[in-house]
């Protein structure tokens, strides 16, 4: 199953972001919350973020995949996500508004994308055009 790659990928970078919250916890000695430190400000909304798009993002790709579409499509949909998902991971704590807003972009253009070619699939005649 190729979305169990995406999701692994995507496991690994929340795993990361919660692992830069932590460090800058420990550091600014803030158990909860933020503190009012500006870093773990933007490190907690980073790995937040992530937390909320991944998920269903991952469950729209895993739709696709179960109804038929074809591999390359998952994966270019796949790699689209972890794209998007990296970039606004890396602008947001730089406070870089090129990367984030584009990876913002990248991320809500495929959650469209996703969730139209899964309406389509639901069609067989749409879906027969598709199979390579």
């Amino acid at each position: 199953m190729i979305t169990a790659i995406y999701a692994s990928l995507s496991a690994l970078l929340i795993v990361r972001l919660s692992l830069s919250v932590i460090k800058l916890r420990r550091k600014n000695r803030v158990s909860v919350g933020d503190g009012g430190n500006e870093a773990l400000q933007l490190a907690i909304r980073a790995h937040s973020n992530a937390v909320e798009y991944i998920p269903i993002a991952l469950m729209l790709l895993l739709m696709l995949e179960l109804n038929g579409a074809p591999k390359i499509l998952i994966h270019i949909l796949g790699a689209t996500l972890l794209t998007g998902r990296i970039l606004h991971a890396m602008g947001l704590p730089a406070k870089d508004l090129k990367k984030r807003v584009l990876g913002m972009q990248i991320t809500i253009y495929l959650l469209i994308g996703l969730a139209i070619l899964n309406i389509l699939f639901l069609f067989p005649a749409f879906a027969g055009t598709l199979k390579l």
